[in-house]
């Protein structure tokens, strides 16, 4: 397997073509980390909450860590990692162009809300569904992408058996190309 560092702007695309990972976020030497739906634009990834731990915790230490990666199978695989600050948009007029432009971004994703929203207790109470946006401001960036390298894909075909329906094809394709081959040369 052959493994390579991603560019920044192949990570930026994989963030914003995937648009779903993990957030980790640390208060008094405890770190959290749960998932999030999101929209990248620019160097800024803009998310929706509701208020509970995550939002308290990146109120309390801005500092955050996004993790998202697409993994196909063992040996063909893209994570990244992003660090940021972290940035909330509170409901008041001063912030509400920032908010209506966070909440237009992530309305173009799916069931943007469910995540944030479906909860509705912290800590066993009740809490606010008082909508929190925001955004983290991306940082640093990295990536790594898994590919099988041509000597292990060349040891994997070797050992795979051919099936009858496979074999039989194979059979066909070799016979066609016999025929033409003979008639190539009859002609020439």
């Amino acid at each position: 397997m052959l493994i390579r560092e991603m560019s920044v702007e192949e990570c930026s695309g994989l963030l914003a073509r995937i648009g779903l990972g993990r957030l980790a976020c640390a208060l008094d030497n405890q770190p959290y980390i749960v998932p999030l739906y999101f929209v990248v634009e620019g160097v800024n990834l803009y998310g929706f909450s509701t208020l509970g731990r995550k939002i308290e915790w990146m109120r309390a230490n801005p500092l955050v860590c996004v993790e998202a990666d697409e993994v196909i199978n063992d040996s063909h695989w893209k994570s990244v990692v992003a660090f940021g600050r972290y940035e909330e948009f509170p409901d008041i007029a001063k912030w509400e162009v920032v908010r209506t432009h966070a909440h237009r971004l992530l309305q173009r994703r799916a069931l943007w809300w469910q995540p944030a929203y479906v909860s509705t207790t912290h800590h066993g109470k009740p809490h606010s569904l008082q909508p929190v946006f925001y955004r983290i401001h991306l940082e640093e960036i990295t990536g790594r992408e898994a590919s099988r390298d041509t000597h292990e894909l060349a040891s994997t075909i070797e050992r795979t058996p051919i099936s009858s329906v496979q074999n039989r094809a194979f059979s066909a394709v070799r016979r066609a190309l016999g025929v033409l081959r003979r008639d190539l040369w009859v002609r020439n």
